[in-house]
């Protein structure tokens, strides 16, 4: 199951589901210890090897008190210098219902104040050279997750060694409700989506402070916005924001696993939003956020670990999460897309071969046709769907377990009959076809790279799952070949992943072309097994089903502002 994944293959947090513990590291001994002056105060970080470490950093005041739920206000100026040595306290995390791919995050350091960012560099900067800045987003599920747990050394490492060097920026942000808190009272607020605000917020930061950090002199610092699950859906979601005006905060995008999503109007959110109110005895009051606000941190954190988890029966269905809030986010990103209204900046979006196996092994006492099309019917498609629609559907996606997910796995892994179609099914919903409707329409407006990570076929249940592809990025696997790092550093300094070509480099095997260069068969970078085999493929797979997906969703969310 997960459990022998996870040691298989060195993946000890699969985000969306799973936090294991907080990563702190020391500072080394006899080493100079860095000092940056930001406009509100000063912070002594760290040298590690060749690099510079100031790790959190507040880069907002407090979130807490009236400032609970609302968006982020500048950070707190003080006198002196603070350390900056180790990783901030975490934002809230939903506790995940114990089972066999979740675990407890008890040895967790949390806390309401926990807007930090983390900054890792060269110690060596020539001076007047602008490195570009890769700004990692965490997933999670908006329910768990933080940056410590993706310290970014790694990413430095190898841009240093490759000759391009980068600069890793990671922050937190608000989680469950005190991140994505939604319903009819929220909206007429104004407060909706406060994480999605932390995480812009940041990337503001960014723009305002990182030539602190000993990038003198020069107007422009190019900036990528990167994220994995529930941080891919958050860039996505940046990229739509402000009519995709991105102001300057950023030039480019990587994506893992998630995309621009089908998004509900807040108040369709009002039974979780009164719900909450039930669990804190907010209800009634005649100033529910206010109640909201009063309530004591212990007694809210209760009451936000009674919303579903990723592991509910509702699965990828999840109670907090971005929503329309005709501001910030003013309607469905995919009706955004279809109009043009979407950052026209490079980016590079991928998913793993089977991105719905981890979210179906909750699921799994859907064992009948009967039982799919209901849980299609009322869960993904929330009782919207026509039966035609639905009959549409279950052809495409067949009780065939030979055709289910994990693919290409024959009649293997089928734990129960309907297990394989239902996996097969959510992973396109929620991952492969938002991925493709966003290509289909940005490669004819700006340079799009699209990679598939098929490596862990023999992963007994779940196969490629979701978060499986994370070590190729980092560079952390049992066996890195650094592939996709690589991409990730020339994409930060090039614009193009498979630029340059360095003899040092794997990928440099391969021309990853853009999306774009062959109409009928758009290429992308497929990671296989063994590692690190890599191949060019056609972004044709399922293609008539992905299609049938995008087209009811688009009919299901496009009320959602317009």
């Amino acid at each position: 199951m997960v459990s022998s994944f996870i040691s298989a293959t060195g993946v000890w947090l699969l985000p969306l589901i799973v936090y294991l513990g907080k990563v702190i590291a020391a500072p080394p001994d006899n080493v100079s210890t860095p000092i940056v002056k930001l406009d509100y105060g000063s912070f002594q970080g760290r040298v590690t090897g060749k690099l510079e470490m100031f790790l959190g950093m507040p880069f907002a005041a407090p979130p807490i008190g009236n400032l609970r739920f609302a968006p982020p206000e500048p950070p707190i100026p003080f006198q002196g210098v603070r350390q900056a040595t180790n990783f901030g306290s975490a934002c809230f995390q939903q506790m995940q219902p114990p089972n066999n791919h979740s675990a407890s995050s008890s040895s967790l350091s949390v806390s309401e104040d926990c807007l930090f960012i983390n900054v890792v560099k060269p110690a060596q900067i020539p001076p007047n050279k602008a490195l570009p800045v890769l700004f990692w987003i965490y997933g999670g599920g908006f329910q768990v997750g933080d940056t410590s747990l993706r310290p970014g050394d790694t990413v430095v490492s190898r841009s240093i060694a490759l000759g391009e060097p980068v600069i890793y920026v990671s922050a937190n942000y608000r989680l469950s409700a005190l991140g994505w808190l939604a319903g009819r009272e929220v909206k007429e607020a104004g407060i909706g989506n406060a994480g999605l605000r932390d995480q812009r917020f940041a990337m503001q930061w960014v723009q305002d402070h990182i030539k602190d950090f000993g990038v003198d002199n020069l107007d422009i610092v190019e900036f990528y916005s990167w994220g994995e699950s529930a941080g891919a859906i958050s860039v996505g979601a940046h990229l739509v924001v402000n009519d995709g005006n991105p102001a300057g905060l950023f030039h480019g995008a990587v994506m893992q696993s998630g995309s621009p999503l089908p998004t509900v109007d807040m108040t369709t959110k009002q039974p979780v939003f009164e719900q909450l109110l039930a669990n804190t005895r907010c209800t009634g009051s005649a100033n529910p956020i206010a109640c909201l606000r009063a309530v004591p941190f212990d007694m809210l954190g209760e009451a936000m670990n009674l919303s579903d988890s990723l592991s509910s029966f509702s699965s990828l269905i999840i109670p907090w999460q971005p929503t329309v809030d005709g501001d910030f986010i003013k309607r469905d990103p995919q009706v955004s897309i279809q109009k043009g209204l979407y950052a026209k900046v490079p980016f590079i979006t991928g998913d793993c071969d089977d991105e719905g196996t981890l979210f179906s092994q909750s699921n799994t006492n859907i064992t009948t046709n009967e039982e799919f099309l209901s849980y299609m019917k009322n869960i993904y498609f929330r009782g919207l769907v026509s039966e035609e629609q639905l009959a549409e559907v279950a052809a495409a996606y067949p009780e065939d377990i030979t055709l289910g997910s994990p693919f290409d796995t024959g009649t293997a892994n089928a734990i129960t009959p309907e297990y394989k179609r239902l996996a097969s099914v959510s992973g396109d919903l929620f991952f492969q076809a938002p991925r493709r409707f966003f290509l289909q329409a940005a490669s004819k407006t700006q340079p799009t790279f699209a990679f598939l990570f098929k490596r862990g076929k023999s992963t007994p249940d779940i196969g490629a799952a979701h978060a499986s592809d994370l070590p190729e990025f980092y560079g952390t696997g049992t066996d890195p070949d650094f592939i996709g790092t690589d991409g990730l550093v020339n994409f930060a300094n090039t614009g193009n992943p498979s630029l340059p070509k360095n003899p040092i480099s794997l990928l440099s095997a391969v021309d990853w072309k853009p999306w774009s260069s062959s109409p009928t068969n758009p290429p992308i970078l497929t990671f296989l097994d063994p590692a690190p085999a890599i191949s060019i493929t056609s972004d044709t797979f399922r293609e008539k089903a992905m299609n049938l997906l995008s087209q009811i969703s688009l009919e299901l969310y496009s009320s959602a502002g317009q």
